[in-house]
């Protein structure tokens, strides 16, 4: 989901690892992480909620997000949702 937005956006070419940082390596701002959000909410519905995972962060961390972070949030989610 996020190759395919950096794509649109013409970043085709950036690495994006687990440490890559939305703000300051992606330069994505808070629209295009809401852009992201609703792309994993198609996909994976409510059991991915990125709004509920960003309320519980502080401004510095929200600043700082990593792919990382957001991957083991997004598997955590999904774990969860499985031993329901």
């Amino acid at each position: 989901m996020l190759r395919t937005m950096l794509d649109e956006y013409g970043l085709d070419d950036i690495e994006v690892t687990m440490e890559t940082r939305f703000t300051e390596d992606l330069e994505l701002e808070s629209i295009d992480l809401v852009t992201l959000a609703g792309s994993l909410e198609a996909r994976y519905g409510r059991q991915v909620n990125f709004a509920e995972f960003v309320a519980d962060l502080e401004l510095d961390e929200i600043i700082d997000l990593t792919v990382g972070r957001l991957v083991e949030y997004v598997v955590r989610c999904l774990r969860a949702a499985r031993e329901r």
